[in-house]
């Protein structure tokens, strides 16, 4: 799996996570959506990784994603960023996977 972070992308992430300690995360969100295959792609930034996600390397940062899920990504994607919309964009050769992207920064719980 190849995914590239555009440099509008990169820009905004970095001004959104500065000064804090975390992860980026590609998760496939099926939280109220009734079942396992419909969910949505969200960007995550979470303090820790879990043990069922696998490291992608990219052209900026690592970004992880769920073992179990990785079916429901293409092969190469790219995250980038519209000023237009004000939202991160997940896109591949085939498919904008989810073109209103927010990034979702998680607190660590205790």
């Amino acid at each position: 799996m190849e995914i590239t972070i555009t440099e509008a992308a990169a820009k905004k992430i970095n001004e959104r996570t500065k000064g804090q300690e975390g992860y980026l995360k590609l998760k496939y969100d099926t939280d109220g959506c009734g079942c396992a295959v419909n969910g949505v792609v969200a960007l995550w930034f979470v303090p820790e990784v879990e043990e069922d996600e696998i490291a992608i390397e990219t052209n900026d940062k690592t970004v992880y994603l769920e073992k179990s899920k990785m079916v429901f990504f293409d092969e190469q994607m790219k995250i980038d960023f519209s000023q237009t919309t004000n939202c991160f964009q997940l896109k591949s050769p085939q498919q904008i996977l989810n073109g209103h992207m927010s990034l979702i920064i998680k607190e660590k719980t205790d």
